[in-house]
């Protein structure tokens, strides 16, 4: 059970980390992962090193399939609790459609 989030001097989240749990968890047909954290700077929960605490996620999975948009943002927010609980400040989630060109 979590704690709660951690500070927002944590560690930054890296992207390639995001990326890989998101094809481990949902094996997504389309994924990008967007750091956005330099636009933050000095917004409540940047930290002081202006990346890995905001992040923006462009995916379709299959695991989408017939849910709801609400059942797939939670997929994907479980799919990142642990960086949640590790001090990612923000996550912007976009579902797409897979069968649309990048």
């Amino acid at each position: 059970m979590s704690t709660g989030p951690a500070s927002p001097a944590a560690r930054p989240i890296q992207l390639k980390e995001i990326e890989q749990r998101l094809q481990a968890r949902l094996q997504p047909t389309r994924l990008e992962v967007i750091d956005e954290s330099a636009s933050h700077a000095g917004h409540a929960g940047a930290n002081a090193q202006g990346f890995g605490s905001h992040f923006r996620v462009r995916i379709a999975s299959p695991a989408f399939a017939g849910k709801s948009r609400v059942a797939c943002h939670r997929l994907v927010y479980d799919a990142m609790q642990n960086f949640i609980d590790q001090g990612l400040h923000a996550l912007a989630i976009e579902i797409v459609d897979s069968s649309l060109p990048p």
